[in-house]
Parts: structure tokens; C-alpha cells; sequence
């Protein structure tokens, strides 16, 4: 059974500090969201919204997609149950159901940005696995969009998310191009450059690439 994070003192918090990283694996990893200060369930990152962390060692910054999120109970034996109640009348007569359930989600890797310590490659981004992952206990941050602008100039991100085992990749992959194209402010030639490199990437499959245009809106 998962303990629930210790919760520290939040005025000094980062407002998008949104979780810490409990698992981590070459590939992705799995964060806990932080408990917010008042009666109300941790913020849930949407689907294929873009999140961050850091390989402490490195000081490499961790990009990664959000592809799975799940609230349920902190203790594994007994299942939440129906109250049939709103939710302010759980904080008025259940408050204690708030502390007793936890937010996750999994966030597949799709790249780093190198420490700004090491100024001879002028922060570049890469759009690969790094070296390592974010260790357990990182700070989790939601990515500014100036950092997922940058990012997305390339485009190599994209094989990552089609590859990626366990998750509705097409629905992904659609959901994140939504979010990218929202954030550049309906830059329609960054999209079309995006559905380009998805045919090419999908050449011999042309059901699946139909299937995440037919997601995708501009």
C-alpha cells in the first residue's frame, strides 16, 4: 500500500508544481499529484497535456506526455463506494474522504533539455530518451508553453508517442498535437508540418494515421 505524500508548507511551492515522481522507469515515469490546501481532489493532468521534471544528477530537464491518470483510494483493500452526495456535501459532512484518495498519473518521455550549466550546447533540446530519468521524489511541473513551443519545432517526438506500449497512442497522439497547436495559437503551418510528418510516419498504415486526423481540429 502507498502512503500519501508528506505535504510541506505550499507558499513557497512553484504554482505549477503539480506532483512528485513515485516510480521511474528509462521510459517513463509515474507521479503522485500533490494534495491542494483545500477540500478538493488533486488536480488531474489532462490526457496528452506536456509535463517536466529533472534528472537531479544531470540537471537535464525530463519532457514527457501525460498518457494515464487515475484517482483511488491511498489504502488498496477497501474500495471507494457511491455516498451519493455532491461535492460540497462531502466537504461539509465527509471532509475526511479528501485525505483518503490519491491522483496518479504516467507520463511517457519524449526528450530533455540539456542543464543551462552546460553552456557549449546552448541548451539544446533532443527529442530522445536521456541518459536517465527523473529520480524518485522530483518535482513534477506542468511545462510552461514557451518550453513546449521550443520543443515542438521538431517534430521526432512524434514516433515516440506511436510507440509507446500500454496507452490509446492514436487518441494520444491526436491529444497532444490539439495542445501543441492550441499553445503556438493556431499556427496552422506548424499542423500541417505535423500531418506530414505523421503520413510519413504512418506511410504503410492508413487507417490509424485517418483515425488521428479525424481527432485532430483545427
Amino acid at each position: 500500500m502507498r502512503l500519501p505524500l508528506p505535504q510541506f508548507a505550499t507558499g513557497d511551492r512553484h504554482p505549477n508544481h503539480i506532483a512528485e515522481v513515485i516510480e521511474t522507469t528509462s521510459t517513463e515515469f509515474l507521479a503522485q499529484c500533490l494534495e491542494p490546501e483545500d477540500l478538493s481532489f488533486p488536480s488531474m493532468p489532462p490526457f496528452g497535456s506536456w509535463v517536466c521534471s529533472v534528472d537531479e544528477e544531470s540537471g537535464n530537464q525530463i519532457y514527457a506526455v501525460v498518457y494515464y491518470a487515475t484517482t483511488m483510494p491511498i489504502d488498496s483493500v477497501h474500495r471507494a463506494r457511491a455516498l451519493g452526495l455532491s461535492l460540497q456535501d462531502l466537504r461539509e459532512e465527509q471532509p475526511q474522504i479528501f485525505a483518503m484518495l490519491r491522483t496518479e498519473f504516467r507520463a511517457a518521455i519524449v526528450g530533455f533539455e540539456l542543464s543551462s550549466q552546460n553552456q557549449s550546447y546552448n541548451q539544446r533540446v533532443y527529442q530522445y530518451l536521456p541518459p536517465r530519468p527523473p529520480q524518485i521524489h522530483q518535482a513534477v511541473y506542468q511545462c510552461e508553453p514557451e518550453a513546449i513551443i521550443k520543443f515542438t519545432e521538431e517534430l521526432d517526438f512524434l514516433r515516440t508517442l506511436l510507440c509507446i506500449n500500454g496507452a490509446p497512442i492514436e487518441s494520444l497522439t491526436a491529444a497532444a498535437i490539439r495542445d501543441v497547436y492550441q499553445l503556438r495559437k493556431a499556427d496552422r503551418q506548424w499542423l500541417i508540418k505535423a500531418g506530414r510528418s505523421l503520413s510519413v510516419l504512418l506511410k504503410d498504415d492508413y487507417d490509424r494515421l485517418r483515425f488521428i486526423l479525424s481527432q485532430i481540429h483545427p
